[in-house]
């Protein structure tokens, strides 16, 4: 398993950072994104034009305000 703690990175590389990583993985890993917002426009930008997105095993959690624990796994 991969994290990518994203709090940190301009909010305009974040999209690149976070494809460039899950582009990494092999198939059955997973990328855990920690972010400052529920990721739901990424979730859509994955699942429409990342193939090997697995969309039904995503998740994401609220830690606390300010904290988003997203997984974002391989097929």
């Amino acid at each position: 398993m991969t994290t990518l703690d994203v709090r940190t990175i301009l909010p305009v590389d974040r999209h690149p950072t976070i494809h460039d990583a899950f582009d990494e993985l092999e198939a059955g890993e997973t990328l855990t994104i920690v972010n400052d917002h529920e990721p739901k426009p990424l979730f859509y930008e994955f699942q429409a034009e990342v193939e090997t997105f697995d969309a039904d095993g995503y998740e994401v959690d609220r830690v606390e305000n300010g904290k988003f624990v997203a997984k974002f796994p391989k097929r």
